[in-house]
């Protein structure tokens, strides 16, 4: 079942956050960018209400929270309704795929990916956004999940296990890049943008098909 309620019943407090945390979601913008090609059609899965999309140009989204769908089309987003288990899409639809703190949401991460594979383009990329479980944001989030909203039937996952998800699915040849590098409540500007992983929060891997 996707884990829809809590966005459905808290979508202001899911936009808040983002106004409340501007610096840090400008940082995770800026990692996204990065690895996000510069050319091509791109879908978001879990696409939310359209605040990594829109500013980064996608196009198409998938969602299966009507409340953030509604969002996500003011926001020029061509949302359907869907999960990332079964992508209502064919094959071969675009050149690359983003999702962004959508894995630990998934159901079924495996056939997730291995779905976005399949909507890929021979030589598309997946993008995929998320918080470590291993850096010092993830170990906070899973402290205090039972006091989240949002993350209470989340599952975090390393950058190690994210690799073998995607290997296990058929991409290869990745890049990263890494940001947040403070607690939340001390970042005052724009984090820095790293390569690599390990010492960031959030971390943005790409592979190719």
């Amino acid at each position: 079942m996707p884990k829809t309620e809590p966005f459905d019943k808290n979508r202001a407090r899911y936009e808040n956050w983002f106004e409340v945390n501007e610096h840090a979601y400008r940082s995770e913008l800026n990692a996204v960018r990065e690895l996000l090609p510069e050319t091509g059609e791109g879908m978001e899965i879990g696409v939310g209400s359209g605040l990594f999309a829109g500013p980064l140009g996608i196009r198409y989204g998938v969602e299966p929270s009507s409340k953030m769908r509604e969002l996500a089309v003011k926001r020029g987003i061509e949302v359907v309704d869907g999960t990332g288990e079964a992508l209502p899409y064919d094959d071969g639809r675009f050149d690359y795929a983003l999702m962004v703190t959508t894995i630990c949401f998934l159901d079924d991460v495996e056939t997730s990916l291995r779905e976005a594979h399949r909507v890929l383009r021979p030589k598309g990329s997946l993008i995929i956004g998320y918080v470590d479980k291993q850096s010092e944001l993830g170990k906070y989030y899973l402290a205090h999940k039972n006091e989240s909203v949002f993350y209470q039937p989340a599952t975090f996952y390393s950058t190690d296990e994210v690799l073998l998800f995607l290997r296990r699915a058929g991409f290869r040849d990745f890049s990263f890049k890494q940001t947040i590098f403070h607690p939340l409540h001390e970042i005052q500007a724009e984090e820095p943008v790293k390569q690599g992983y390990g010492d960031g929060s959030f971390v943005v891997v790409r592979g190719n098909k």
